[in-house]
């Protein structure tokens, strides 16, 4: 599968799609939105950095209690019932008077809840398209994200002034809600795809077991790591630049989109491994700019570059599929994806914290420099694939 005409050929790819489009938009206006009402009530860069990313810290508790639900529950209730809840706790933010740690309370009971939903989405995408067809559904997805968040961005950037932070979450609670709805009528009842009732050993077991395979090690740690501190230098845009904060996200977006889409279309399968190191330090090295505390054209200039280094997970993503049995492709892909936005959330805790001793400016070229050490230091790791995937029951040989 090589063209977006094969793609949403597939019937239920353009509502799943559709219903991970709504979702991007109204996280990205949600979070910007909420970073600017916790910075105006307490002036913290920590507090307005962890406001924005912070929920997905919690993604660690999902990762270690939720995940065996991601394939042994219906696919299409169980997206029904996330994009349910998110409505109803993105609307209860915007109460007005609610202090701070009520706010934070109902991040992170979102966090954990959400840390289901990209296993129980990756998962039902790799099940409804061909093998070789995951990479470019997969990028389409995260060209859909990157679209959205610099529409979401630039569009929060607007509402936020013209209605307020709260009239801001309001709107991204009614696209929670429109999200809901299209993956109830456009995704068709599909069972399970593991039998079973989900259990938090049943959820150990399986973290066990993807865990213990070395080379997988590497491409979550490749995955988690380098990504979350670059989120850390995101969550930083506010307090570097209040005024303009909307803009650098949504450079950030562009360069995303551009990464995902080059990649995921046009790059041939000989170069995908090739490319996979210099991206990765893409990722970092133009955040290095900031120590000099860049005028804003130029910093507009190397978030937009830098972001497209995030086409790399693409390249691993594709790698750990690989090396991951099918019965355990959901909970494979939730695991990567709690495992990063909990690194994004850890990065973007560190950057804060750093921030507040020193400036915003230094501690995104700090985060920067962390990024690219780590990047070093798992590149030993990743050489090319020498095997096919294991398919043993229960991992006892992988190594």
């Amino acid at each position: 599968m090589r063209t977006y005409r094969e793609l949403f050929a597939v019937p239920e790819f353009t509502p799943l799609f559709l219903t991970g489009t709504l979702k991007a938009a109204a996280s990205t206006m949600s979070g910007l939105a909420l970073g600017t009402l916790v910075y105006a009530a307490t002036g913290s860069p920590l507090l307005s950095a962890l406001s924005m990313f912070g929920p997905s810290l919690a993604h660690v508790i999902g990762a270690t209690v939720l995940l065996s639900a991601a394939d042994r529950l219906p696919p299409r209730a169980a997206l029904c019932g996330l994009g349910l809840l998110f409505a109803l706790g993105t609307a209860a933010q915007a109460v007005p008077g609610l202090p701070v740690p009520a706010v934070f309370a109902i991040l992170l009971l979102l966090g954990t809840t959400a840390s289901l939903g990209g296993g129980v989405s990756y998962g039902l995408l790799n099940e409804i398209l061909v093998r070789d067809g995951y990479l470019l559904g997969r990028s389409v997805l995260n060209m859909s994200t990157g679209t959205m968040q610099i529409c979401g961005y630039a569009a929060g950037g607007v509402l936020v002034t013209a209605l307020s932070p709260r009239g801001t979450l309001l709107v991204a609670a009614a696209l929670y809600l429109v999200g809901a709805f299209v993956a109830l009528f456009g995704l068709s009842r599909r069972p399970a795809r593991a039998a079973g009732r989900p259990s938090v050993a049943e959820t150990w077991r399986n973290n066990a077991r993807l865990w213990s395979s070395v080379p997988r090690r590497y491409v979550y740690l490749a995955l988690w790591v380098p990504n979350g501190l670059i989120v850390g230098c995101e969550s930083l845009f506010v307090p570097y630049a209040p005024g303009h904060a909307g803009l650098l996200l949504a450079c950030a977006a562009l360069g995303m989109l551009v990464g995902d889409t080059l990649t995921g279309r046009f790059v041939p399968p000989w170069w995908r491994e090739r490319l996979g190191a210099p991206l990765r330090l893409l990722l970092a090295a133009p955040y290095l700019v900031f120590a000099l505390h860049p005028p804003l054209p130029l910093a507009a200039a190397a978030v937009a570059l830098a972001s497209v280094g995030f086409a790399a997970s693409l390249l691993l993503q594709e790698r750990l599929m690989a090396l991951t049995p099918d019965e355990l492709s959901g909970h494979a892909l939730g695991l990567h994806s709690s495992g990063m936005l909990t690194m994004q959330g850890v990065g973007a805790a560190l950057a804060g914290a750093v921030a507040q001793h020193t400036s915003p400016s230094t501690a995104m070229a700090l985060m920067a420099a962390a990024s690219v050490t780590v990047t070093l230091a798992l590149a030993p790791g990743l050489r090319p694939l020498s095997r096919p995937k294991d398919p043993v029951p229960g991992g006892a040989q992988e190594v």
